[in-house]
């Protein structure tokens, strides 16, 4: 289907020089068309999208934004998100198509899993928690690693009509037990084990723990997938709490496959906690029916990803991006999914990113900017992926986390591919700015730009009053209501805590709580979360323009930039970098070359004196610098650190930095939950 299907190729007669802001003869025409049938007629162009999938029952209604900010859409289609991943799949003939790759080298195993093989687990499965009494708009709560099952759990249970929520396997026993209390489910779906580098980490004790501390009924079964020849597996069943994965496929074997079951399209599909919710659980809720074709739409229209095309995205099933585009996205159009259990640069080589892409002819990837710094930081010359052919690659998508200049030029030099960065929320679950590939847009962005909006989103930047802000000027980006398919629905159980969060500030528009601009052609600026804006004297600097600078240094690999307390300035930036590897001069002379290049690059303005050098920076496993935190520490505060921490103990080095520059004198330990081991 053409990516501006429901579009016309005329301008409709309108005379102007711009469409929805943006000059016309900068961008290209099909593009602006489909771009403003999307705000104009929203509910005509989104209708035509629907068709890319499959439905039980046809909607009454395209688009009911009569409650605002609760807007509907589809209303009274039916369709099921198991049918449209699997099941229309098989019916095709294109059973036999390779469904999904997964590539351990954890555990040394690499698994090709093919959508007859997937449908045959699925209805096993599914039929099985049927009989553990599994019906319509139950939740299901799933701990497990980045397999083939979690997905197996996730369509099996959507079969039925229920509800999943998947939890991060880097999560401990307390994150486990506040999402367990706040979403009450019927089961718990979780692996014996998870595998990291040099570790095993077990998923079922860790679990174990958190039913025993949970002040929620226990869940009627744990249906535990035991992962054979990890050593050494400690974990044991209780046998009044846990069934095997092996013995519920039984149950239903040999029976008629469960069929699945329509619901509509602004029924749940599934509950996502965001990063940060211990203490107050925020589940993003996500409705069936728009985000299967907002998924359908970007992948072909965005990513360029046809039926049949292996796509990688890198990341984890317990993120946004794992149930959108390693789950529901590629599965509903019938591409390969990859799913890499490994780290970048030590699992066992920096050569894995190479070699993935050549071995399964990788058309794109979606990943964080993080990754690439590591192999650059591991094997500048690329000794480990020189041997691998990167001809299938189109292009590499990044987003999650601002991308500085000399980190991409680097990536497009080392791949040969664009570098396109994008912008989207957990809250959104797909992009809101992009370069398509879908159109004929360009392929070299402004420097640092997150592209243009997608079809449906008017993008605004706006000052604290209200108002709107000048071309180029730093403000709140905020998106106007109705927003289009795909966003979260509401916060599950919170209703007042949806409204007052995203929509209260800034009436008429949900507030996306980052900072950026929108320049001279229409294109979007993401600089920072809103707080990550420092006001040095008056004027409010964003982090990732100094990082972008300091990083400009050809002998500084990372940095983190953030604000702390100065007297007289109210606020002045602290940089934390890390050198080359092996780099020859003194962190004095070092951090005086990154003084100078600040006050040319950026000018006296942003008052750059506090710098030094650290081995290492603290970041979540899904690779984003945790800037706050360490701004926190800096200002002697009490700092909760999310289980997601890849290394906690990096804060020590971080204390020994900061104290060596004046702050963090009388800062108290860093709290944090923490794996057991």
């Amino acid at each position: 289907m053409d990516p501006g299907a429901g579009a016309v190729n005329k301008f409709n007669n309108e005379e102007s020089d711009s469409i929805c802001g943006m000059p016309v003869e900068a961008h290209d025409p099909l593009y602006l068309e489909a771009y403003r049938q999307s705000i104009q007629d929203p509910a005509a162009f989104w209708e035509e999208q629907a068709h890319l999938l499959d439905w039980d029952r046809p909607w009454q209604q395209v688009l009911d934004n009569s409650n605002p900010p609760f807007t509907k859409w589809y209303v009274g289609g039916y369709l099921n998100a198991c049918y449209n991943s699997i099941d229309r799949h098989i019916f095709g003939g294109r059973g036999s198509k390779v469904a999904l790759i997964h590539d351990s080298p954890l555990t040394g195993t690499v698994r090709r899993v093919t959508y007859q093989e997937l449908y045959d687990q699925i209805v096993l499965l599914a039929g099985g928690l049927s009989k553990l009494g599994v019906v319509k708009g139950d939740r299901v709560v799933i701990y497990m690693p980045l397999i083939p099952e979690t997905i197996i759990a996730m369509l099996a249970i959507v079969r039925l009509g229920a509800i999943h929520s998947v939890v991060f396997g880097g999560f401990a026993a307390r994150e486990l037990c506040s999402r367990i209390e706040h979403v009450e489910p019927k089961l718990v779906i979780a692996s014996n084990v998870g595998v990291e580098p040099g570790k095993v980490v077990p998923y079922l004790d860790i679990l174990h723990s958190a039913i025993k501390m949970s002040r929620w009924q226990p869940p009627q079964k744990n249906i535990i997938f035991r992962r054979e020849n990890i050593l050494p597996d400690t974990t044991k069943l209780n046998p009044l709490e846990d069934v095997l994965w092996s013995d519920v496929l039984k149950m239903s074997k040999g029976e008629k496959p469960v069929a699945c079951v329509p619901i509509e399209a602004n029924d749940p599909l599934y509950i996502l906690y965001t990063s940060g919710t211990t203490d107050k659980p925020k589940g993003v809720l996500r409705t069936i029916g728009g985000h299967l074709v907002a998924l359908m739409y970007t992948l072909r229209t965005l990513y360029g990803i046809s039926p049949g095309d292996t796509w990688w995205a890198a990341s984890d099933m317990g993120w946004v991006v794992g149930h959108s585009y390693i789950c529901y996205g590629p599965l509903c159009l019938g591409a390969t999914s990859v799913m890499y259990e490994g780290k970048p640069d030590r699992t066992p080589d920096p050569g894995q990113y190479f070699r993935i892409i050549d071995q399964y002819q990788v058309r794109s990837i979606f990943s964080v900017p993080t990754s690439f710094r590591v192999i650059r930081r591991a094997d500048p010359e690329i000794s480990y992926g020189r041997q691998y052919s990167m001809k299938s690659l189109r292009a590499i998508f990044i987003a999650g986390e601002h991308c500085d200049y000399e980190t991409k030029s680097w990536i497009e030099k080392t791949f040969k591919v664009p570098v396109l960065n994008h912008w989207w929320q957990t809250e959104t679950g797909s992009a809101v700015t992009a370069t398509c590939l879908g159109f004929q847009q360009s392929l070299s962005p402004p420097t640092y730009s997150t592209g243009l909006p997608l079809m449906g989103y008017q993008v605004k930047i706006l000052k604290s009053d209200g108002s709107e802000a000048q071309t180029s000027e730093l403000g709140r980006i905020v998106l106007k209501l109705p927003l289009p398919p795909g966003n979260m629905a509401t916060l599950y159980k919170n209703e007042d805590l949806y409204r007052k969060l995203y929509f209260q500030k800034f009436p008429g528009y949900y507030d996306t709580m980052d900072a950026g601009y929108k320049d001279d052609r229409g294109y979007i600026f993401v600089t920072a979360r809103d707080d990550d804006v420092i006001n040095v004297a008056g004027h409010r600097l964003s982090t990732s323009s100094l990082e972008d600078a300091v990083l400009r240094h050809p002998d500084v690999v990372d940095v983190a930039v953030f604000g702390v307390p100065e007297a007289t300035k109210g606020q002045v930036p602290l940089c934390l970098y890390i050198p080359v590897e092996n780099c020859q001069k003194t962190d004095a002379k070092l951090s005086t070359e990154i003084i100078k290049l600040i006050r040319d690059v950026v000018g006296p303005i942003a008052a750059f004196r506090l710098i030094t050098s650290v081995n290492n920076l603290p970041r979540t496993r899904s690779g984003k610098t945790m800037r706050k935190a360490m701004a926190d520490f800096a200002r002697n505060e009490r700092v909760i650190l999310p289980a997601t921490i890849d290394d906690a103990s990096v804060f020590t080095e971080i204390r020994r930095a900061l104290q060596q520059l004046g702050y963090a004198m009388s800062a108290p330990d860093p709290i944090v939950a923490k794996l057991l081991d």
